[in-house]
């Protein structure tokens, strides 16, 4: 539920984003975003770790300053690759807040596993304050919102451009010509080199934006590997019952001419 009104908020945000600047421009039909060929794509398709790694990094590093990923805990970075004595060394950077204690305080402590990833707002208004009115969407099911999933992420993240002649951007706004209205309240998040992977992999716009993109199609579908193994079994196994019907057949007619 409580998901689902991130969603709606963030869906609120993007409608009155558009619905400010219409007196100020024409609006645009959005670019198509064009179509990547995704490790998790297909019903074979598996996540590369250590892409999800480095798209979590970049998570960390940049979104993380404005966007939660709410629906994730510590816990569930094992699941990318990083063993549990990772996943803690990565909790302990962070701290929660907990209580009441035995005085009724609230207190501040080190993030434990169990813990999820914390928001960086402590309220709705607070973080409008902080964006010019606009309201960060949770990132945690942004992928599955919006139509071209990964794809589209991708594509507005590595996307923003100059304006075209003729096009007077609204206060507070940048060019984005994959965004619905094609002006978004998102400055470029993205620049070369904003962060240093550990595997050496160079951290163009580009690679960043495909990295990030991932680890959020993950954090929105978790279970898309457990559901492609799954699909393949019941595949293999209706074609093995197939077969055995087949010659069930045969041998049930064999003597009916």
């Amino acid at each position: 539920m409580k998901a689902a009104r991130r969603l709606f908020a963030a869906a609120a945000t993007a409608a009155a984003l558009m619905l400010a600047g219409s007196a100020g421009w024409a609006a645009e039909k959005p670019r198509e975003p064009e179509s990547r060929d995704w490790s998790f794509s297909g019903m074979f398709g598996k996540y590369d770790r250590a892409e999800l790694q480095r798209g979590y990094l970049v998570y960390k590093e940049v979104c993380a300053a404005c966007h939660s990923v709410e629906q994730l805990a510590f816990r569930n970075l094992r699941e990318i690759g990083f063993s549990e004595e990772e996943a803690t060394a990565i909790a302990s950077e962070f701290t929660v807040r907990d209580g009441p204690d035995d005085s009724g305080e609230y207190y501040d402590r080190e993030a434990l596993l169990s813990d999820h990833l914390p928001e960086p707002y402590e309220n709705e208004n607070e973080a409008r304050a902080a964006n010019n009115g606009a309201f960060p969407p949770d990132l945690s099911l942004i992928v599955r919102s919006r139509r071209g999933g990964p794809d589209f992420l991708y594509a507005l993240l590595a996307g923003y451009e100059d304006p075209p002649d003729g096009l007077e951007l609204a206060d507070g706004m940048s060019y984005n010509p994959y965004f619905t209205g094609t002006q978004i309240a998102m400055p470029p998040p993205l620049f070369e080199d904003m962060v240093e992977y550990a595997d050496g992999t160079a951290a163009s716009v580009e690679q960043m934006s495909s990295d990030v993109a991932a680890f959020l199609y993950w954090a929105a579908v978790p279970e898309l590997e457990d559901r492609n193994r799954l699909g393949l079994q019941v595949m293999i196994f209706l074609a093995l019952l197939t077969v055995l019907f087949y010659f069930v057949k045969r041998r049930v007619w064999r003597d009916v001419h």
